[in-house]
């Protein structure tokens, strides 16, 4: 496409900076932007022909995506984790903005997600929810490690509950830390207040969705761990096959090979040598991790078909650590045929390869 234009945006809070290269990688404009939607629009609407823009993931991605993407003909949100051009050589705005036009145009960036308008909500929720359960477990680990630093033994949960509240501010006898305890409690009560509120809110917005009744059947996902689903993937159609799902929760296995091939008497065989795994892939979604690392959890717990398949992986002398990651990359598996499929979960699936 003679007429292509490739932008590249290296985006700040204040500022934009932007370079634009046609389709033979000439420089044909720079500039610095104000980041600001009028400012943006007035540059592409000065701009011929169709136009490729992108730009790293960040604070304004998602507000930067949906104002550009009815205005050119591709937007690419990159993931700045697998830019590694942009760490070589001389670094600033400029220079960041005409390595993100030129890798565009040559179709070498990692794209992070970014479509499904449909489930913005929901979205937002879960994100509010996930953040207050994480701040509430931060509350509840500084007051254990409080009682802990005055030598008050404190195992259990009865020291969160209200009604043996005063029985254990009792306990400490130095008044300033008595006070900070006291403070501690008002904190995760009113972020328990506040979680239990948006739980609501997130459940009610999860019912609009076709796919929680789906999800649901699946055993050891309940209806949080549903609504968070379809809130964190948002559409099961962005996963190709199960092992991008995989690698996009943190399951898939990360190996490490070389000198794959050697010349044995004129002819080309693979060599024997042992590929060696590294362990799980790092860059993945630490919250979609979570969830399913904790269905199998849950699931290897309770009687039915997921346990019998995590016995039955124990008994043939598989650990019980790689026993529950093989149960989560199985139910993460499930996940996707029951979700892309619209069909309900059939503990048959559990003997599927295929996703």
């Amino acid at each position: 496409m003679n007429d292509a234009k490739y932008i590249g945006l290296d985006v700040h809070q204040g500022t934009i900076s932007a370079v634009v290269l046609d389709s033979a990688g000439h420089l044909l404009m720079e500039s610095i932007l104000e980041t600001k939607a009028a400012t943006i629009l007035q540059l592409l609407h000065g701009l011929s022909g169709s136009l490729h823009v992108t730009f790293e993931e960040g604070t304004c991605a998602a507000w930067l995506h949906d104002l550009l993407q009815p205005h050119v003909m591709k937007v690419v949100v990159c993931d700045p984790r697998k830019n590694a051009l942009l760490k070589s050589g001389n670094k600033n705005d400029r220079i960041d903005a005409r390595k993100l036009a030129d890798l565009l145009r040559s179709g070498l960036l990692s794209p992070v997600y970014h479509g499904e308008n449909g489930v913005r909500v929901l979205k937002e929720l879960g994100r509010s929810y996930l953040t207050l359960t994480r701040d509430t477990t931060r509350v509840m680990n500084r007051l254990k490690a409080l009682y802990r630093s005055w030598a008050i033994p404190c195992a259990g949960q009865r020291v969160y509950a209200p009604r043996y509240r005063s029985e254990w501010l009792a306990k400490i006898t130095e008044p300033g830390v008595r006070r900070r305890a006291e403070i501690y409690y008002q904190q995760l009560d009113a972020l328990r207040s506040l979680r239990e509120q948006v739980r609501r809110d997130l459940l009610a917005e999860g019912r609009r969705h076709s796919a929680m009744k789906l999800l649901r059947q699946i055993p050891s996902i309940g209806p949080i761990r549903a609504v968070l689903l379809i809130a964190l993937m948002q559409t099961p159609h962005r996963f190709r096959t199960k092992r991008q799902l995989w690698a996009y929760c943190g399951l898939a296995l990360k190996t490490s090979a070389s000198g794959e091939y050697q010349i044995v008497e004129g002819r080309l065989k693979r060599s024997k040598k042992f590929v060696a795994i590294r362990g799980l892939n790092v860059n993945h979604n630490h919250d979609l991790k979570n969830i399913f690392k904790g269905a199998a959890t849950r699931a290897a717990a309770v009687p039915g078909p997921f346990q019998d398949f995590h016995a039955a992986l124990v008994a043939r002398g598989m650990k019980p650590t790689m026993a529950r990651l093989t149960l989560a990359r199985k139910i993460a598996a499930i996940t996707l045929i029951v979700w892309k499929k619209g069909v309900g979960f059939d503990a048959e699936y559990l003997k599927q390869q295929a996703a």
